[in-house]
């Protein structure tokens, strides 16, 4: 029965979650994104507090890695491999469209030919986005993608896409095809609770050393050096 700490801070909502054996007995979160860093560490104290546990009890961290906000992924992902380095525990990494993907799978039940397709804001007309099938297996691996008219014409002439997520107001505001559904139903670090237990089980673990940010594309400082 691992007892592990979720931690998303990739979005304009930031939360954490103790789960055990897929239950979650421990839940914070934030709305204000520009105060993620200052939210985390406090949370996670208050949290451990009300459910009487410590870190030390803690079997893993897991984190999503990204896309997502610059400053959210290195808020969560430094905050994650410091407690892992300090406590010496595996960090589990997670991609925060499959996070997405799962929040709504789970309100869907049993309907077929359903596709689930996250999406957050990068701007201007371009998303971070992918496409699950309700197994939550890729139909189009994680990507940076400029929105238009006829973008996903494709898949939605042989499937219903649910659409949620930051980005996904702006492709509501351009399709007019029938099989486009659209959602605001938030995710939060609860979805990543089966995720993390099942990477748990089946023992995939990050490289402390190694793991950074998945930004999805490529940023560039002031000085123009790729990061």
């Amino acid at each position: 029965m691992p007892l592990i700490l979720n931690i998303d801070t990739a979005t304009e909502f930031a939360s954490i979650c103790l789960s055990r054996n897929g239950v979650v007995i421990g839940f914070e979160e934030n709305k204000e994104q520009k105060s993620h860093a200052s939210f985390l560490q406090p949370a996670i104290k208050k949290m451990m507090y009300d459910v009487q546990c410590t870190l030390y009890d803690v079997d893993a961290i897991a984190v999503t890695n990204g896309p997502g906000s610059y400053t959210g992924l290195r808020v969560g992902l430094s905050s994650a491999k410091g407690l892992c380095f300090a406590l010496n525990k595996p960090l589990i990494l997670l991609n925060t469209l499959k996070v997405m993907a799962n929040g709504i799978s789970k309100n869907e039940g049993e309907v077929s030919n359903l596709v689930f397709c996250p999406m957050i804001d990068a701007r201007r007309m371009e998303v971070f986005t992918a496409l699950y099938n309700k197994n939550l297996e890729y139909l189009l691996q994680p990507t940076a993608m400029i929105l238009d008219e006829i973008s996903f014409v494709e898949v939605l002439s042989n499937n219903k896409i649910i659409f949620s997520g930051s980005g996904s107001e702006k492709f509501k505001e351009i399709t007019k095809n029938n099989n486009a559904i659209f959602t605001n139903v938030q995710y939060s670090a609860k979805n990543m609770v089966q995720l993390s237990e099942q990477m748990f089980a089946e023992k995939q673990f990050a490289d402390l050393a190694y793991s950074s940010p998945d930004y999805c594309k490529e940023f560039y400082t002031p000085m123009g050096k790729k990061h």
